[in-house]
């Protein structure tokens, strides 16, 4: 049995792995890891420590050093709260501008390399559920458990729809949808760390369950894994 046990939830964008991954770590007594907060993070803390973009060294020191904690809520709405160096930025990340400064830092090999270093960092014990796309493909290919959840992206841009319109954020369901099959089409297609299922992977497709249907799917497969292990 591994010393500590990882459980890997991938999936595309608006597949439910925010809840999911909230839902079993608080369950379990887990620890969390948002991989895919982690770039949006790098991005803020360059900022606020006057780090220029330019300077891939810097940028890299500043993913391996970064003190971040993501801590449930128990709000299937807003999951995690996100804290930086202390500070709650669990909306700051989520702006457009965050997102433009992380699709900045990602592409770089350094910052990259770096970011592998800090996601391992949170396999401690007693265990870890890990939220992104390539957790049980690449960052944690022992993990105990690899689960893929998807959905078709007309119910992942209704879901993401129905998130906004409850907050008063005036959007379009058609761009929404759009937004998400060209996001699909970027991940799978990536030429580094493509979003795929691992090949020891349960995928679970979630397009006509309901969060708690699939909650009990996972945490299933999860119970019967983690019982095996300690066998």
């Amino acid at each position: 049995m591994q010393s500590v046990p990882i459980i890997a939830i991938d999936g595309p964008s608006g597949s439910g792995k925010g809840v999911i991954t909230q839902m079993l770590a608080t369950e379990l007594g887990f620890h969390i890891l948002d991989s895919g907060a982690l770039y949006r993070l790098i991005g803020l803390a360059a900022r606020k420590r006057g780090v220029d973009f330019d300077d891939e060294t810097a940028l890299a020191t500043l993913a391996r050093e970064l003190d971040v904690q993501f801590i449930p809520t128990g709000d299937q709405q807003n999951p995690l709260r996100i804290l930086l160096e202390g500070e709650d930025v669990s909306a700051e990340i989520r702006t457009d501008a965050a997102g433009v400064d992380a699709s900045r830092v990602a592409p770089l090999g350094r910052v990259r390399a770096a970011i592998g270093e800090l996601q391992r960092s949170f396999a401690v014990a007693p265990g870890l559920v890990a939220d992104g796309r390539d957790m049980g493909t690449v960052v944690f290919t022992d993990a105990v458990v690899k689960i893929y959840l998807t959905a078709s992206a007309q119910a992942r841009a209704e879901r993401r729809y129905n998130q906004l319109k409850d907050k008063d954020i005036g959007v379009s369901l058609h761009a929404l949808f759009k937004s998400i099959q060209d996001r699909d089409e970027r991940d799978m297609n990536r030429e580094i760390a493509p979003l795929k299922p691992a090949e020891d992977a349960f995928v679970i497709d979630s397009t006509a369950m309901g969060i708690d249907e699939v909650f009990q799917t996972v945490r299933a497969i999860v119970q019967k894994a983690l019982g095996e292990e300690k066998e």
